[in-house]
């Protein structure tokens, strides 16, 4: 179920300038209001993350055919997504709020209309017998892979509890390796998300979980981010995918039908539906009135807007980009405030 991940060199090579001074604005578009009369297929990238998989229950549903709008999902491995939609080779991707700006400061021009979820508990910070807590993380080395969202749930966890990061040393180590380095004597932490953290759970006795994404609720959301040109001339086939999902949440926690969301889930990714659950109750799901207050703007996690002012200043500082994105640029509420 991997996530997140490095993204590419040729991602990183440009500064996004666009944006305005409260969300994003779209180009003028020539588009009929009814939707879009295109016969071709729009295409959504999505990859391992149950708050992404889930839209595997709406495919086999037929949902988006009752719908009446003609979109094609292409599975990825989550950073060759990012790659295709950056190349232009997709209307839309699934990404974290902090990956879309780090799409946004390599020049596409990519908004986030939705968020499907954000992570409840998937995301932790696993630590070794003798530590319980993130205060008694200092002096101590930490695994985890520099740049990416867990390393942002790291600092987070740090800051909280008032331990500088002069005070903690950070091992750099690639997230699939992470359980192998917890298991080294040297390591006394690592900061990763699942189904990593179960292996390095299993990896090292007597290790446990002292912090994670379910401590700090809207610290990470996952979206889905539309390449602008496409939204600007399909507005309407955009509301109904909205539409659907609302649908697809529903589907998924309504308990008379949670088990067959959950197989369907399951059978996407190759692994057994009660494990699969567990991955689930890790990612809070959001439907449309959900998706309503946290469109609205403001500061807190309680926001996308918040969350990625927060996410904003962590890339920054940590060098993820050279200069801040304007974040108000790549949030477009609209639709989610239109669709009844």
């Amino acid at each position: 179920m991997i996530k997140k991940t490095l993204i590419s060199a040729s991602v990183l090579t440009a500064i996004f300038l666009g944006g305005c001074d409260n969300t994003a604005k779209l180009p003028e578009s020539k588009a009929k209001t009814e939707g879009s009369t295109n016969s071709k297929p729009i295409t959504i990238g999505y990859s391992d993350w149950p708050g992404w998989v889930a839209w595997q229950v709406a495919i086999e549903k037929g949902w988006f055919k009752e719908a009446g709008v003609n979109v094609e999902f292409k599975w990825f491995d989550y950073s060759a997504s990012i790659n295709a939609f950056s190349a232009n080779q997709l209307d839309a991707v699934s990404v974290s709020n902090g990956d879309n700006l780090v799409i946004a400061s390599g020049g596409t021009k990519g908004i986030m209309i939705l968020a499907t979820d954000y992570s409840a508990g998937n995301d932790v910070i696993i630590a070794k017998s003798g530590i319980n807590n993130i205060a008694d993380l200092k002096g101590k080395k930490i695994a985890v892979e520099k740049g990416l969202v867990d390393h942002h749930l790291l600092n987070t966890a740090l800051d909280d509890t008032k331990v500088a990061n002069s005070e903690v040393t950070l091992v750099n180590a690639v997230t699939n390796e992470l359980p192998q380095v917890f298991a080294s004597p040297d390591v006394s932490a690592i900061a990763v998300w699942q189904p990593v953290a179960n292996q390095a759970l299993k990896a090292v006795a007597g290790s446990k979980i002292i912090y994670s994404s379910k401590d700090k609720p809207g610290l990470i959301y996952d979206t889905l981010t539309v390449n602008m040109t496409h939204l600007a001339a399909n507005k309407e086939d955009w509301k109904k995918i909205i539409q659907v999902w609302d649908k697809t949440v529903k589907y998924i926690n309504d308990p008379a039908t949670r088990d067959d969301a959950v197989a369907i889930m399951a059978k996407r990714v190759g692994l057994d539906a009660a494990q699969y659950a567990q991955f689930i109750d890790g990612t809070h799901l959001l439907d449309l009135q959900a998706n309503k207050k946290v469109f609205t703007k403001s500061d807190s996690f309680d926001s996308i807007y918040g969350s990625s002012y927060h996410v904003n200043e962590f890339n920054f500082k940590n060098g993820v980009y050279t200069t801040k994105v304007d974040v108000d640029g790549v949030i477009f509420p609209t639709l989610i405030e239109e669709v009844k």
